[in-house]
């Protein structure tokens, strides 16, 4: 059927038309009915979301962030913190850490392009940094343990005899440690201002607080069903990753500055 006879036969206008028009070229489809918009999800086109700048942004975005907060590497430090606390007061410690690594990486992202303003820092140079900071942390963590930018033995022994260490050293450096604000940083910066790239960093902050609240909120469980030897699995699958990314970090910034041409995807 034509588009003549779609829209001589449905009685629609030109605006109907388009719509049909564009959901033929693979971009969207959407049927006006009763002045509503119905969406088809059998139309979605899997090749179009990884084609997708605001999802593949969206994906690194939470990707570097969680692997580099990374709560299942320290969940044997809060346990050794929380030791002798019951299930309430483990989770109010859980909850002030995840809160403050929110709220703390919150303030960089929306601070970031302030920040690259002021002290003259530019893209590529942070991605360069960042890169090579990403890579020791992941490093680290393909030998199954905590790097110490993120937290060293004399902050962990503090940490335990502290009555309350949710801010100092579990919210910051714990969770929201170099490495993290580093990563937010460099997103910041890939974001350019776009509010929707901003908002995609914003989001995959508070997932990974999220996450963090119910791995350390429910510890004890989570160190029970993983067991010492499925964390340090995990730890190194993403230290592979983080490894892979912080190259990529590197890569990035190396052709921003127009020292290597991008290599063909």
């Amino acid at each position: 059927m034509g588009d003549a006879e779609v829209a001589a036969g449905l009685h629609y206008n030109d605006e109907f038309l388009a719509e049909v028009r564009a959901a033929r070229a693979g971009t969207w489809l959407a049927t006006w009915e009763n002045k509503g918009v119905v969406f088809d999800p059998s139309t979605v086109s899997l090749a179009g979301l990884e084609q997708s700048v605001y999802v593949r942004f969206s994906l690194l975005a939470l990707s570097s962030i969680f692997f580099l907060v990374d709560p299942l590497a320290a969940l044997p430090t809060f346990l050794a913190v929380t030791a002798g606390a019951n299930p309430g007061q483990q989770r109010r410690m859980a909850g002030k850490a995840s809160l403050t690594a929110l709220v703390f990486l919150t303030a960089f992202a929306l601070a970031g392009q302030y920040i690259f303003r002021m002290f003259g820092i530019t893209l590529p140079a942070f991605e360069i940094a960042g890169g090579i900071i990403l890579l020791l942390i992941g490093l680290d963590m393909l030998s199954a343990k905590r790097s110490e930018t993120q937290e060293t033995g004399a902050e962990t022994a503090a940490a335990a005899v502290k009555e309350d260490a949710g801010i100092v050293p579990l919210g910051i450096p714990m969770l929201a440690g170099p490495g993290a604000i580093t990563s937010v940083m460099v997103l910041v910066g890939q974001a350019h201002g776009q509010w929707k790239l901003l908002a995609a960093i914003l989001a995959a902050i508070f997932i990974t607080a999220a996450i963090c609240y119910l791995v350390l909120g429910n510890s004890a469980r989570v160190a029970h069903v993983l067991g010492d030897t499925g964390i340090r699995i995990l730890v190194r699958i993403m230290g592979l990753l983080l490894v892979a990314l912080a190259v990529q970090y590197f890569v990035n910034g190396m052709v921003d500055l127009g020292l290597v041409t991008r290599p063909a995807i």
